[in-house]
């Protein structure tokens, strides 16, 4: 594990280099295909000593190294503007490395400062590169929204240590606390960065202003730190999680359905994107909350799914963006007739989006579906709601987009280039081809 961060501090210099653009994004997947070799664990929460590689931290390694990849190829533009693009190389990397940190590391407190380390990086990607004056509010946002759940959590790990004289993940199963206001900061924490609905108002400001590498960040691999650290401090508040997640669970799934409502109301393409991601986590919260190793297996399965289709939308949504300078469904109309090839992507990640076989979000989603109402029959009035809207709006997102009268304006714009088709296949081929190895996923069960 250790060669990995020592390749990622030694790559920092060549972001300086002439022409060395595309030599860090290659450097990424190189790096990628060699943590694939690793000898890790294949069930969840069997640690190696070294790091903490289980199952779960392995995973999300994995996808922070693909999606920063797919950063740096999804925003040329700013290396052919001349747009800061070595400062550009080097955020994403001090956030890469952040990233596999956070994952690696077996210490809670490690955990809690490389977690909220990783905001830093976003900040620059959103203060520097976002699109917008409003891009200053959105970062403001998410720097509060996080921090104002952050210090009672930090607070908590120190009452831990000063009672148990542990930290490590491992020790947590011997360990209880029975007071309600340490489970509420334990989880509330992680339950805003997830985000749950409420606390959510962050995520579509910072989306909406962010550049295409801050959206593919954001929705592939931030929002999941959440869950990882919920699945992390769970084993301590054993017995109280038992009695009071019934409270979350309902107030998430009503929250999906209400944001799945929001979404068919969007005009502005990433702002639905972005509010789609909230009501995919809401699941991903109803399966943790429930306890059982379906919900947490399968959260796990939609966690690693959404990551990647989400930031699979974004990037096609910056697609057109930079095509007709607008990301507003009245003008981003009738593309079918411009951009036919782009359009069937845009039907192969929607349909992804509404989880359609053979995508890794089915075997996510009927798992959730399964464990939640194994867990309360009630809940599938929500649930169904849910999975009905999700369709509905995915479907209004690309009939809007792809048919109807186009502008005739639109004229003046280029094809899609052969990066971008690139970008669009590294995002849906191991969409659909984790699914033959789908006895990962569910290894815990």
């Amino acid at each position: 594990m250790l060669k990995i961060f020592m390749f990622l501090l030694f790559m920092m210099p060549i972001c300086f280099f002439k022409n060395m653009y595309w030599m860090v994004q290659n450097m990424f997947f190189f790096l990628m295909f060699l943590m694939f070799f690793f000898n890790f664990n294949i069930f969840m929460f069997k640690f190696e000593m070294m790091f903490g590689l289980d199952l779960l931290s392995y995973g999300l390694m994995l996808l922070s190294l693909w999606i920063c990849g797919l950063m740096i190829m999804s925003s040329s533009s700013l290396y052919f503007m001349k747009l800061n693009f070595n400062y550009f190389l080097l955020n994403i990397l001090c956030l890469l490395l952040l990233l596999l940190l956070t994952f690696g590391t077996m210490n809670l407190f490690m955990f809690y400062i490389f977690f909220e380390s990783s905001l830093i990086p976003t900040m620059f990607l959103i203060f520097g590169w976002g699109y917008q004056p409003e891009r200053l509010q959105a970062g403001l946002y998410l720097l509060f929204y996080t921090l104002f759940a952050s210090l009672p959590l930090l607070m908590m790990f120190f009452y831990i240590f000063n009672n148990f004289y542990s930290l490590n993940f491992m020790f947590f199963k011997e360990f209880s606390l029975e007071s309600f206001l340490m489970y509420f900061f334990l989880v509330f924490a992680f339950l805003v960065k997830m985000p749950m609905f409420i606390v959510h108002l962050w995520l579509p400001k910072a989306h909406v202003e962010a550049p295409v590498s801050g959206s593919m960040i954001l929705a592939g691999v931030l929002l999941k730190l959440g869950g990882y650290g919920l699945i992390r401090v769970f084993s301590i508040i054993l017995s109280l999680s038992m009695k009071l997640n019934i409270f979350w669970m309902i107030l998430s799934l009503v929250g999906g359905l209400l944001v799945s409502l929001i979404c068919l109301r969007q005009i502005d393409l990433k702002a639905l994107v972005a509010y789609s991601s909230v009501a995919h986590m809401s699941l991903v919260i109803g399966g943790l909350m429930v306890f059982m190793s379906w919900g947490w297996g399968f959260s796990y399965t939609l966690m690693i799914a959404h990551g990647l289709c989400s930031s699979g939308l974004f990037f096609l949504v910056n697609l057109f963006y930079e095509r007709l300078g607008s990301r507003s469904l009245m003008i981003n109309k009738g593309m079918l007739s411009f951009m036919p090839s782009i359009s069937m992507w845009w039907f192969l990640l929607c349909s992804s989006n509404m989880a359609a076989p053979p995508t890794i979000n089915l075997l996510g989603e009927i798992g959730l579906l399964n464990s939640i109402i194994s867990w309360s029959t009630m809940m599938m009035i929500l649930l169904i709601f849910i999975s009905f809207f999700s369709a509905v709006y995915t479907l209004y997102l690309y009939s809007f987009s792809q048919h109807g009268k186009f502008n005739i304006s639109n004229y003046a714009f280029s094809f899609a280039l052969n990066r971008e088709y690139l970008v669009l296949f590294l995002h849906w081929f191991p969409l659909n081809m984790l699914i033959l190895k789908s006895e990962l996923m569910v290894f815990m069960i």
